[in-house]
């Protein structure tokens, strides 16, 4: 049996890691295992499920509380348990200093996955994470990232163009991921929300780059238009606070439904009219690609990357754009039907049995 080592923050459910468990799930567990080294001592969403499947968690301090430490444990533990293979899931090149650690400790392939277009830094991090790149890819045996602004960004203009990042899709259980009415009308019979009002969705953290202020004052323009109208946001976050504020001083709070952090995406999906997803910037964002899986109309903003659009049910907007724009937009687009989509997914690669192979031949068929 092979195991890979994967290296993040923790294992909650953000997209990176959704992505993971996602493969994860697929993958045949008695060739290949997963374990997971995170720097958070709470427990995290994925947990449980990770050990069901004979995962292992390794916690141990993060760089930033303490890199000397960080190192220590980290090539020990490369020793320890001899992994072959490592995984490093990042959004910037500081990520090289946990794959030179792997490699001296004896790794013999060191993976990294790109999971941003930006991390939105101030010039100083922009200059670190160039400079960063020079070192990133003298210890990475293989790049792996899910759009071109991600590969990019992270590994650089000219080894994208060289072919040396594997583009690997963001994939979904088509299984799973379907339009269900039994489960849209579950869903809103739960958050007090009737079979006819339009239910505007969005799924992310509360953090800046996903844009919760300027989705507020999106879903007050759409309320001035209609009443019979609710907002449902999934996900939780440090920003949730300066949001409930905003959305206080607008009037639209009422209609405002804090799901928190939900494990029936498919079925949040289901219940919604329309996605809007203004982020700032994004690699490759899971939830509009789910989004569409289930038939889900989505209005998201143009810094995302093009390959995003799987199926027309995606629309462009332009953040420069005012919030009635894009509320008009959302409102025209939630009227749409919802078309099975399936085919579509499977013909561009992104169903999960199709990325999971790839996986496996990307990251464990590279000597």
């Amino acid at each position: 049996m092979q195991r890979l080592l994967c290296l993040l923050s923790s294992m909650n459910a953000g997209g990176a890691e959704t992505f993971l468990m996602k493969i994860y799930r697929i993958l045949d567990r008695n060739e290949y295992q997963m374990d997971f080294c995170i720097n958070v001592e709470e427990k995290c969403f994925y947990e449980d499920e990770i050990l069901s499947y004979g995962g292992r968690i390794f916690r141990i301090p993060s760089k930033t509380k303490d890199v000397r430490e960080f190192r220590k444990q980290l090539s020990q533990l490369v020793k320890k348990e001899k992994y072959q293979y490592v995984l490093r899931v990042t959004s910037n090149t500081m990520g090289f200093m946990d794959l030179m650690i792997a490699k001296k400790a004896g790794a013999k392939v060191c993976c990294a996955r790109s999971s941003n277009s930006s991390d939105g830094a101030k010039w100083k991090a922009k200059v670190a994470h160039a400079l960063g790149r020079l070192f990133y890819n003298r210890y990475v045996d293989v790049a792996i990232a899910p759009s071109d602004l991600a590969a990019m960004y992270t590994f650089g203009k000219r080894a994208y163009r060289a072919g040396k990042v594997s583009i690997l899709h963001n994939a979904v259980d088509l299984a799973v991921f379907r339009y269900d009415f039994d489960a849209r009308n579950r869903i809103r019979r739960e958050f007090g929300i009737s079979s006819h009002a339009t239910v505007v969705g969005h799924i992310g953290r509360f953090m800046e780059q996903k844009n919760h202020l300027f989705l507020a004052d999106i879903f007050a323009s759409i309320q001035k238009e209609t009443q019979d109208v609710a907002l449902l946001l999934v996900g939780d976050g440090v920003l949730q606070e300066q949001f409930r504020k905003k959305a206080g001083e607008l009037g639209i709070l009422d209609r405002v439904i804090f799901a928190g952090v939900r494990s029936d995406i498919p079925s949040l999906l289901s219940a919604m009219d329309v996605f809007v997803f203004p982020s700032l910037y994004e690699g490759m964002p899971n939830t509009v690609i789910e989004a569409q899986a289930t038939g889900l109309p989505c209005v998201i903003s143009d810094t995302i990357t093009q390959e995003a659009k799987i199926t027309d049910l995606v629309e462009y907007r332009s953040l420069l754009e005012s919030a009635e724009v894009w509320g008009q937009e959302a409102l025209r687009q939630s009227r749409r039907a919802r078309p099975d989509v399936h085919q579509e997914f499977i013909k561009a690669g992104y169903d999960i049995h199709s990325a999971a192979q790839n996986f496996v031949s990307i990251v464990f068929g590279h000597r």
